[in-house]
């Protein structure tokens, strides 16, 4: 879900679930805005001024097997009065399943909508979580997505923008420490993208081993309407951008085992649109295949598809699940 304004439901906490018995270089450019009227990311308050930090008791939360467990929380584990957190992205360690890190849009105080990039980090599977605080200080930024590759190096797409929303405009960090710290991987600005972008990587061991893709809405870096991009270089670099056919937006993006690149979201209907050259680094990426997808109703708020990982403790064995609505980018159909 990406929202301007901070979620009433979220306004203290960002919590994450466990199963307890049985378990998860661009240029400045006129901006195009996206459609379907969903509220762009605004600089709309200035940072909040500084405040005495107070504390309560973190959240732990019961649901039936499912205990969540606040992640937002002090040096000593406390809750943090009067901030707020929302749009958690998390990703697991594939190497190391008690290492996740998570990335949030950080909000210091409830009084200002001012965001920044805010993210958190555990060692053991959830329970207990650092939060060493935000990823440039009193720089606007928000849609996080963090992900990880098959070594379980942590990577986090970013958006910033500023108080003239005169650019939408992507960084990627790196941590190779289990998301302790964060490398910035480029200049500010400087990793193309956009508006609620998501982004991939390849995973396989084919010829796009490595690569990043990403997609945003149209309201973007470049200017040129709804974009696929890629990075051949770990995401230190990224290509120049090129149009989705029939600029489908709120989506996400994935690979397959060949090395195919699946991207997902709405244009006037849903599609499911792939490249299968994308994976190769010598040939500029071409969508081969544009399939429509009925889903009985259009996108009513959020966006649609992605994946989440249930562990189990006791074998620490991991699933991952497709979904549909997803877990972390919400979809509602509405019929039409």
């Amino acid at each position: 879900m990406r929202y301007s304004t901070v979620l009433t439901a979220s306004l203290l906490i960002c919590l994450i679930l466990l199963i307890a018995l049985g378990s998860a270089s661009a240029q400045l450019a006129p901006v195009h805005r996206g459609p379907l009227n969903e509220p762009l990311e605004r600089y709309d308050n200035p940072p909040a001024p500084p405040q005495k930090m107070e504390t309560s008791p973190r959240m732990i939360s019961q649901f039936g097997v499912f205990t969540s467990y606040q992640v937002n929380v002090d040096q000593n584990g406390q809750n943090i009065l009067g901030d707020a957190a929302n749009e958690c992205a998390i990703s697991v360690d594939p190497t190391d399943g008690n290492k996740m890190t998570i990335g949030w849009r950080q909000f210091n105080n409830v009084t200002s909508n001012f965001r920044q990039g805010g993210w958190g980090y555990t060692t053991d599977a959830g329970i207990t979580w650092t939060f060493p605080g935000v990823l440039e200080n009193n720089v606007f930024r928000s849609d996080p997505v963090t992900k990880s590759n098959e070594t379980g190096t942590f990577f986090y797409l970013s958006l910033e923008s500023d108080v003239n929303t005169s650019f939408f405009c992507d960084n990627i960090y790196r941590s190779t420490n289990g998301g302790q710290s964060w490398l910035e991987l480029q200049p500010d600005r400087q990793a193309g993208g956009g508006d609620k972008e998501w982004f991939t990587i390849d995973k396989t061991n084919g010829p796009g081993h490595g690569f990043q893709y990403q997609l945003d809405d149209g309201a973007n870096c470049s200017g040129g309407g709804v974009e696929f991009q890629r990075s051949t270089n770990g995401g230190v670099t990224w290509q120049s951008p090129i149009s989705i056919p029939n600029g489908p937006v709120y989506g996400s993006l994935d690979v397959d085992t060949n090395g195919n690149v699946f991207l997902g979201g709405e244009g006037n209907t849903f599609y499911c649109i792939r490249s299968s050259n994308a994976q190769f680094g010598g040939q500029t990426p071409t969508f081969d295949q544009v399939t429509s997808v009925n889903l009985g109703g259009d996108l009513g708020f959020g966006g649609i598809c992605c994946f989440w990982r249930l562990t189990t403790p006791a074998a620490r064995q991991t699933t991952t699940f497709t979904c549909w609505p997803a877990l972390y980018r919400r979809a509602e159909a509405r019929p039409t």
